[in-house]
């Protein structure tokens, strides 16, 4: 006989219990995530719609955007919703499959961003066989490889998590989050969560390796054109897949760099928070605001759409 009950359901505590705090924390997020979702929906849009748009960059622009939206609707609506509702509950079947989605399309995202980085560097570093090199099977293989990756990556921790029991319902958390949960089973789990941190570890160092490679041959090449104007064309065309890599890469940094694991938890829910409100708006915008051929299939749609009206 065990001598705990079978706990079907969880508690999630949110960011705060003052009520002026949830009202500020509930317009943030409600504005962040339909900018998100407009933004990220609107490069799905043009990518698919443009002709000019059909290449690999904008193929994994395209995908990109798309596991941008998967990912913060993993949280954020239903972090909303419990906000609206007062109602923190969640049951363990859903909290479990909130989080090895997000594990799913965040890990994705990483190794989607490794492949951009290498598309970069084919286009810049071998130009004459680009065409050759990022075909659309090529593309098409590339993308499912890393969700093929991302999807072996969890399989160890659904494996194990559908073995576990809970002697705690209390997540200290807006959110699913690994740790919070395995803080909440009834043995012993500083073995999981060690193999947990060394994965994620890995994971983010290898994506980062092949980013950072790509980039020393793209900087290299950039270097060696004896144009001044060759040279800010070709920064010009990563420079905005830099910025992402650099925000996506910085706030898992932090998270996994913290001095102890008191700070870890403590500081853990804040930057989980800006980093699934914040990148999925910025992305948008720093892809369109700094490439003339996005912004150009936007005005050709948005006139498309203003001329069909007017008739």
């Amino acid at each position: 006989m065990r001598n705990h009950t079978l706990v079907t359901t969880f508690i999630l505590l949110g960011l705060t219990e003052d009520p002026k705090w949830q009202v500020v924390i509930f317009v943030f997020l409600l504005i962040t995530y339909l900018l998100s979702v407009t933004g990220n929906l609107t490069i799905i849009l043009l990518t698919m719609l443009d002709s000019h748009l059909k290449t690999p960059m904008y193929f994994f622009l395209q995908k990109f955007s798309f596991l941008e939206i998967s990912l913060t609707s993993t949280c954020v609506p239903r972090f909303l919703f419990s906000i609206v509702t007062m109602d923190k509950t969640i049951s363990v079947g859903a909290c479990l499959t909130q989080l090895f989605a997000a594990l799913l399309f965040g890990i994705a995202q990483f190794f989607l961003l490794a492949v951009m980085s290498y598309d970069r560097y084919v286009a810049i570093c071998k130009p004459l066989h680009y065409t050759t090199i990022m075909n659309t099977r090529v593309c098409s293989l590339l993308f499912g490889t890393c969700c093929f990756i991302a999807l072996l990556a969890i399989c160890p921790g659904v494996i194990f998590g559908l073995d576990l029991e809970f002697c705690g319902t209390i997540i200290e958390h807006f959110a699913c989050d690994y740790s919070p949960i395995l803080k909440l089973c009834c043995k012993d789990t500083r073995s999981m969560q060690l193999v947990n941190f060394i994965f994620a570890t890995i994971i983010l160092l290898i994506t980062l390796v092949l980013v950072m490679f790509s980039y020393g041959k793209i900087i290299s090449t950039i270097l060696s054109f004896p144009s001044a104007q060759q040279k800010k064309k070709a920064f010009s065309t990563c420079s905005s897949h830099m910025i992402v890599v650099s925000i996506s890469y910085g706030s898992c940094i932090f998270m996994y760099t913290k001095p102890s694991a008191e700070d870890r938890m403590s500081l853990n829910k804040g930057v989980v928070i800006v980093n699934l409100a914040l990148p999925p708006v910025l992305n948008p915008f720093i892809y369109t605001l700094r490439n003339k051929q996005v912004k150009e299939a936007l005005k050709d749609i948005i006139k498309k759409c203003t001329s069909t009206t007017s008739k």
